[in-house]
């Protein structure tokens, strides 16, 4: 058997005991499931992030594809219907396939108010709502930051350049918060600005 020289042994060993790059868990906003409540029970959601604050909404024990918006220490902020509160994120998994590379996640939105308009993907379209109807536009490309899992997106779609960026933000219209700012160029000519959200 023939042995290594020890300046090889020892660089060979530190090579194995250094540490692993480690894996980036997640940037918010993104979604997650319900895990480790049982299955008579629910998860509760609070109107501040503390265990004692009043209950005004829960989530089902097998509730999949929550969106988290903002954390504060171990309380995740989530949308209810028409408001927003908090819940343990003991009780939340996040899930690894939201924000995948050049892609979109299924329910993602984005709408503003003063004018009311809104921007979704659907069929590889990019389908823009006013009160007075809709147009749909081919999605040229879909460009993200290069960072693992960050949610920062550009959409190009005809005339229309949409970049939703990670951000709280409000509708204006009701107390649910976003975790997406979005702004939107149309024709060159005009900025719509408002909120996105990845929950369907």
């Amino acid at each position: 058997m023939r042995l290594l020289p020890s300046a090889c042994l020892a660089a060979l060993l530190a090579l194995n005991v250094a540490p692993a790059h480690a894996t980036q868990e997640y940037i918010l906003p993104t979604l997650f499931d319900v895990a480790r409540v049982a299955s008579d029970d629910v998860l509760n959601i609070r109107q501040r992030p503390d265990a004692r604050s009043p209950v005004i909404g829960t989530l089902a024990p097998d509730a999949t594809g929550i969106e988290v918006v903002e954390q504060i220490g171990n309380w995740g902020r989530v949308n209810a219907g028409e408001i927003s509160g908090w819940v343990s994120m003991r009780y939340l998994d996040y899930r690894t396939d939201v924000w995948e590379w050049g892609q979109l996640p299924q329910g993602f939105s984005c709408y503003g108010t003063e004018p009311f308009w809104s921007l979704h993907a659907e069929g590889g379209d990019l389908v823009h709502a006013t009160p007075e109807g809709e147009t749909r536009h081919r999605i040229g490309a879909i460009l993200d930051s290069g960072v693992f899992r960050d949610p920062a997106r550009a959409i190009v779609a005809g005339p229309i350049t949409l970049t939703a960026t990670p951000q709280v933000c409000s509708d204006g219209m009701s107390d649910r918060v976003m975790g997406l700012r979005a702004m939107a160029v149309m024709n060159g000519t005009e900025l719509l600005t408002g909120c996105c959200r990845i929950a369907r």
